[in-house]
């Protein structure tokens, strides 16, 4: 894999870090499309989609260092290596939650509207940043001898993160990435009957889901609650039952239209 796209003398262009950016400006193109059917301004949800972006990897970096305290700690390189580290998906969507609830609030927007508009926007972001995974190498798979294996043999990768090198991995990351990818396409799909907070209901159930099943084949270090689930999959089974409570509760308030 390519951990790095370009070095220039100290200078340093991480793959992860241009994944990460191309996902993000798919997501803000998709949901500045989206915008006008949800009676809300393409700037205004590009202002939006911003300060959640930046809420997020806020969030995403303090579920990192919660998760992998002792490491962190462990010796001043381990703390810079926060630096370089994109966090945990979970942290980041729990920080741009917190800033949906208190932006608009601000601006007079529901947040199921809102969380409607920015949900399928979401999981394109994700699938393209998962990409980045794969070429950083960081979110790594078990060993596994399957076709679709893949092998890490550079050293960057095993210096920035970790991954081992010369063994065959479930691609974790590919899987992730396809998942969210038809995630995001289901979502369009099947919202043209929606009741406010359904596809926000959908994507939270679909990628618990999608993610509780993928970390069964992660081989790298996430953290374990109650010494059997990764921090990940805990989340993720909250996810579930959140998904589900806004899906009943909206469902019951807002029932679907009649058939045409």
């Amino acid at each position: 894999m390519h951990p790095e796209l370009l070095r220039f003398g100290s200078f340093v262009l991480p793959t992860y870090g241009v994944a990460m950016a191309i996902g993000f400006g798919a997501a803000l193109w998709l949901l500045r499309r989206r915008a006008a059917a949800f009676g809300i301004s393409p700037d205004k949800v590009s202002d939006l989609g911003i300060w959640m972006l930046l809420a997020g990897l806020a969030g995403a970096k303090i579920l990192l260092v919660i998760v992998e305290w002792p490491h962190f700690v462990s010796s001043w390189p381990a703390f810079l290596g926060l630096f370089r580290s994109a966090g945990v998906f979970y942290g980041g969507l729990i920080g741009s939650v917190v800033a949906a609830l208190v932006l608009l609030k601000r601006h007079k927007l529901g947040f199921c509207t809102f969380a409607d508009l920015g949900a399928p926007c979401v999981a394109l972001g994700q699938a393209i940043g998962r990409l980045g995974c794969l070429a950083a190498g960081c979110c790594w798979g078990r060993e596994a001898h399957v076709p679709w294996a893949v092998t890490f043999t550079n050293p960057i990768a095993e210096q920035n993160v970790g991954v081992p090198l010369g063994l065959s991995l479930h691609p974790t990351q590919l899987y992730e990435s396809l998942g969210t990818l038809l995630l995001c396409f289901l979502l369009l799909r099947f919202e043209k009957r929606r009741f406010e907070g359904e596809t926000f209901a959908r994507y939270l159930i679909g990628y618990a889901l999608l993610r509780g099943t993928i970390e069964f084949f992660r081989g790298d270090p996430r953290g374990a609650v109650f010494a059997t689930f990764s921090t990940s999959q805990f989340i993720a089974a909250l996810g579930v039952i959140i998904g589900l409570a806004i899906y009943l509760i909206r469902r019951r308030h807002q029932p679907l239209p009649a058939a045409a």
